[in-house]
């Protein structure tokens, strides 16, 4: 396959400041829809990208146009009909985290995708950013990986998502949760504490792991202290690397004291965030993997393992 035709649901902030950026840079990518409920975002979006179809019924788009992928970006609790529709149709689906509103959910879009032969991919966008993908070629480079931590730091008090509709673990927190499993593999223990902090919902979240590779992981999350902090740290024999994607990355080996020192934009050789924040990335190896027919790394069935572990998270909490 030469080149991929597209076609998108949804053209809401997200997937204007990252995902049609993306996909309108690749060469061997074709934008032949968009379908959006509210036609001022529709023909905004259509007109900026040069997209001539443009449709209000997405069963109608799926009909009446022919693409090898859709991309479904939506709230999570809109997420399951449209998907299992696009992948009854024989679409390869690509979708934003999280994948659903529960891990049920998210194993049925698996099973669906792999009945219908579709690929499928969720936009877990960390395990793509470039300063963790280059940071964890080094670390494990120098052997397996004994620690990993990732703290997810907001200032936030309007209680769940999408007006009560989806928890904050769930929705967001998410991206922690899944780093971590990017990190160290799958869990064998896990012992949580989950809070309700001046609030009547869940806000505060913090777990020990130990992966099945004998490594430990950490989750560090509260969203009512000062601003949005999100950093992660790996750690192996000899090296550690301390990481702020929205800023520095700092290397430390063999006991030196004085750090190697990462720009985020010089190792994502760009300043634009679709590019520094791993959503560039993450496009990119979709299309890969539709054109060369391979799984992508963060398909539904691997998203599911990560729903699982949110559930865990909580079922673990003392």
């Amino acid at each position: 396959m030469d080149t991929v035709n597209v076609s998108f649901i949804g053209a809401g902030n997200l997937a204007n400041a990252m995902h049609y950026p993306s996909l309108h840079e690749f060469e061997d990518v074709n934008l032949v829809a968009i379908c959006d409920l509210n036609p001022e975002r529709l023909h905004r979006t259509a007109d900026k990208y040069g997209v001539e179809r443009r449709y209000t019924d997405y069963q109608q788009m799926l009909k009446e146009v022919d693409c090898e992928a859709v991309y479904v970006i939506m709230p999570p609790h809109h997420l399951y009909d449209l998907v299992i529709t696009c992948l009854e149709a024989g679409k390869h689906v690509f979708i934003e985290k999280p994948p659903g509103v529960t891990s049920e959910q998210t194993r049925q879009m698996a099973r669906w995708a792999e009945r219908h032969h579709c690929l499928s991919m969720v936009g877990f966008n960390r395990r793509f950013i470039p300063m963790l993908t280059k940071a964890k070629a080094e670390v494990e480079a120098r052997g397996p990986l004994v620690q990993g931590v990732a703290t997810f730091y907001k200032h936030y008090f309007a209680g769940p998502y999408y007006k009560g509709a989806v928890d904050i673990l769930t929705s967001d927190a998410i991206h922690a949760v899944d780093a971590l499993r990017w990190m160290g593999g799958e869990p064998k223990k896990v012992a949580s504490s989950v809070r309700y902090l001046e609030a009547t919902y869940a806000n505060s979240f913090n777990a020990l792991l130990e992966f099945e590779n004998g490594a430990v992981g950490v989750l560090l999350g509260n969203w009512i202290v000062g601003a949005r902090v999100h950093t992660f740290e790996m750690h192996a024999k000899g090296i550690s690397a301390f990481l702020n994607p929205d800023n520095k990355g700092y290397i430390y080996r063999e006991g030196r004291n004085e750090p190697e020192i990462w720009d985020t934009c010089e190792v994502a050789g760009s300043r634009e965030r679709h590019k520094t924040y791993g959503f560039f990335q993450e496009n990119r190896h979709f299309i890969d993997c539709v054109k060369t027919g391979q799984l992508p790394q963060t398909h539904f069935g691997d998203a599911a393992k990560t729903m699982e572990l949110v559930d865990l998270i909580y079922a673990k909490a003392f």
